[in-house]
């Protein structure tokens, strides 16, 4: 095991999240029940309702409880527990261009061009923090308009995006350069520019510019979210589905979650079994904080790892869409009815070996 599941008899004891819908698609009408503060897996063969389940009833209904509004036509009760935010975490791509960096979207190239206005070369010419923005700032490469790439016009053929030959990337201008800020723990061969800065890797950059706080924790964060390898600077619609979620939970780490349900339509997918390891240890993470989390699941350590199973089926379209079986991996693996059951028990078996 990964994680440390909860024990079977108190899977449910800090609340239990409730749903009653009528029939949907191919789902028949059902009475569901999840714990809160836990994390459960919903599981079934394709198209045996998982999708419909959550993502077209669950949701709504608990936005729509939320806020006031009415429920969704087919949704007759819903029992919210103590959930005041639903947060659905997939895997699309984050921003649509390169100006969308890891840096601006961790708020990491906030702090930073805070804390290089105040070095002593910016005040001395009178920069602001806005200067330091590659997107609308003074110091931003003008060949590239802070982008880091121009493209190339070739005849006869799409356009080609190729690496600022002005900036070489950086995606600041020369002026940039004589400013430079030296860490409080450091001397002035530390001293790193801006752009160099950004060229970090998060690892790297938590022993460069780690002694700001609020830098630091964000840091931290995509650190244990086991990203540490990223560049500042990398452009995140570049990053796979995989890195694209683990970012997107960047500022949820270190909150109080106790009101907040998370959904994850199959994140482990396309995922090598050690970042499977390192998703699993970050839902922990939520759950430890108080998190609700439910995960969309086909991954047999994933559903393994689960406190609770909630295995839709038999079978798919006109021969799913019933609650076959419900409880801890443990049980779903000694339920006969249930197809996920059977390969989760061999599953078990090997790994206990």
């Amino acid at each position: 095991m990964i994680r440390e599941r909860a024990a079977p008899d108190q899977v449910f004891a800090l609340g239990t999240v409730r749903l009653s819908t009528d029939p949907l698609h191919t789902v028949h009408a059902l009475d569901l029940e999840l714990p809160a503060g836990r994390l459960t897996a919903v599981t079934g063969v394709p198209g045996s309702g998982k999708t419909t389940l959550v993502l077209d009833s669950l949701v709504p209904a608990l936005v729509a409880h939320t806020t006031g509004s009415a429920l969704p036509s087919h949704v007759h009760a819903v029992d919210a527990a103590r959930i005041t935010r639903v947060n659905v975490v997939d895997a699309t791509p984050i921003g649509v261009n390169v100006r969308s960096t890891v840096a601006t979207y961790s708020g990491v190239l906030d702090d930073l061009r805070r804390a290089y206005a105040q070095t002593p070369e910016a005040r001395e010419l009178g920069l602001s923090a806005g200067d330091f923005s590659y997107n609308t700032g003074s110091l931003k490469c003008p060949r590239c308009e802070g982008t880091g790439q121009v493209s190339l016009d070739v005849q006869f053929l799409p356009d080609i995006d190729i690496v600022c030959p002005e900036c070489d990337g950086s995606r600041y201008s020369p002026e940039a350069d004589p400013i430079r800020r030296t860490p409080s723990h450091g001397d002035t061969d530390d001293a790193l520019t801006l752009p160099e800065v950004l060229a970090l890797t998060v690892a790297q950059a938590m022993d460069r510019i780690g002694d700001i706080r609020r830098i630091h924790t964000r840091l931290q964060a995509l650190i244990d979210l086991g990203l540490g390898y990223l560049t500042l600077d990398e452009a995140t619609p570049a990053l796979s589905g995989g890195e694209a979620q683990r970012l997107k939970l960047a500022s949820e780490l270190h909150r109080n979650q106790s009101d907040a349900l998370f959904i994850f339509d199959e994140p482990s997918v396309g995922l090598h079994p050690l970042d499977v390891r390192t998703l699993l240890e970050v839902l922990g993470r939520l759950t430890g904080n108080g998190a609700t989390v439910v995960v969309i699941e086909h991954d047999l350590d994933m559903i393994a790892n689960a406190d609770h199973v909630i295995d839709l089926g038999p079978g798919g379209g006109e021969l799913g869409g019933d609650i076959v079986a419900t409880g801890t991996p443990d049980e779903i693996a000694d339920t006969a009815v249930s197809t996920t059951g059977r390969y989760l028990r061999a599953h078990l078996t090997r790994a206990a070996r």
